[in-house]
């Protein structure tokens, strides 16, 4: 197995665990837990493959994700209710997932001969379009849109630390390494200490 595969495979056991964890909050059947875990867990790699023209699309190629995915959502159906908060729970699943995944789209890019743009557009899309899937089925505000989270912005952080780390050595390792920590460091600070980005208030127009 190879390193891009080994994170795909990471970030779609990870971001199918916050799918199923929200299919328990709504109070889903078995069937719809491993319906919103495989979206969660394949859609931004999906938008990724499209975009690239990579034929077949990864899950298509190897249905090993799917089943990956499937698996994460059986383990949440039989465990969920032993957390006592879940939200809580997905919050950091998600930030896990999310700089697992964004690695993940930064090395196909990468690997594919893209530009510096395409390469972290193509991270910040692997990264995010699978959790704003998930939240919009289920009826939730997307944790990607909410205001002033870091987590579009952890994304292109941590790729744009990959590519400036590509200038420094010839080696995938570290390029992959430094967009995980960026976008995980950004993201759980987000989190845990309120990191916020200014946001826009409106003001009464002058008279």
């Amino acid at each position: 197995m190879n390193p891009l595969d080994a994170l795909d495979y990471a970030a779609v056991f990870v971001f199918a665990l916050t799918g199923a964890l929200t299919a328990s909050r709504a109070q889903l059947d078995i069937i719809g837990f491993v319906f919103l875990a495989s979206l969660t867990a394949v859609g931004g790699g999906t938008i990724r493959d499209l975009l690239l023209d990579r034929n077949p699309i990864f899950w298509i190629e190897d249905p090993r994700y799917i089943l990956i995915a499937s698996l994460a959502a059986a383990l949440v159906f039989v465990t969920a209710h032993r957390f006592e908060s879940r939200l809580r729970l997905i919050l950091w699943l998600d930030a896990l997932a999310l700089s697992v995944a964004v690695s993940a789209g930064v090395g196909v890019a990468l690997s594919t001969g893209q530009s510096a743009i395409i390469v972290a557009l193509m991270g910040a899309v692997t990264g995010t379009m699978g959790g704003l899937m998930r939240d919009v089925v289920a009826n939730e505000v997307p944790l990607a849109l909410k205001q002033g989270e870091l987590y579009v912005t952890a994304a292109f952080a941590g790729a744009i630390a990959a590519l400036f780390t590509t200038e420094l050595t010839n080696h995938l390792f570290a390029p992959l390494a430094a967009c995980t920590v960026v976008t995980l460091v950004l993201r759980a600070g987000s989190i845990a200490f309120g990191w916020r980005l200014p946001v826009y208030k409106s003001r009464p127009p002058k008279q």
